[in-house]
């Protein structure tokens, strides 16, 4: 099995295989062009997302934007991510339909040990992110690996989501905690 497919499925890899090196610089690029391009509606659809993206239909993306591959990035039809947020996609990270993500938003997928002689020796694994759809994620939240969030579900700013949300309700704080069902 190939480290990329060893990190892809959650299994502890190496990150500084040359493939995967390469395909950070190749997703770096695509990122640093699309963040440096004067904005307007027609950019945050850029050609260039749709080929470093996995995407089902329309999209927006306010600049700036960063993920570590793009590749593991799963956007559903008409979804947006406000200014500034960044995916760290190791492992899959599938956003449902009709989503808004607000700025600043971080959803991580990487995992480091706790055990420092791992860290020494570039060992790492990741955790899928699952958003449902008709989410809202306020701004300036953190998603950490492995969390799902239910459809419907709307994620206060500022909250730190560190367990699965349900579906159909509102969730804030850090540990982002359900406070209410959604009232829709």
């Amino acid at each position: 099995m190939t480290e990329k497919e060893k990190m892809i499925n959650g299994l502890k890899y190496n990150p500084a295989n040359w493939k995967l090196v390469l395909d950070r610089a190749k997703a770096n690029r695509i990122c640093t062009k699309y963040n440096r391009r004067a904005f307007n509606e027609i950019n945050m659809r850029s050609r260039k997302m749709k080929k470093l993206l996995n995407t089902t239909g329309n999209f927006w993306i306010k600049p700036p934007f960063y993920v570590d591959y793009g590749y593991n990035v799963f956007l559903g039809k008409n979804v947006m991510l406000n200014y500034g947020c960044v995916i760290l996609d190791v492992c899959p990270v599938r956003i449902g339909d009709h989503t808004l993500i607000g700025p600043g938003t971080h959803i991580y997928t990487a995992c480091h040990s706790l055990n420092a002689m791992e860290r020494k020796a570039d060992i790492e694994w990741g955790k899928p992110v699952i958003i449902g759809k008709n989410v809202w994620i306020g701004g300036n939240c953190c998603i950490l690996p492995g969390i799902t969030i239910g459809d419907n579900t709307i994620i206060g700013a500022g909250s730190v989501v560190t367990k699965d949300i349900p579906e159909n309700v509102v969730a804030v704080g850090n540990p982002c905690k359900v406070i209410r069902k959604n009232s829709d």
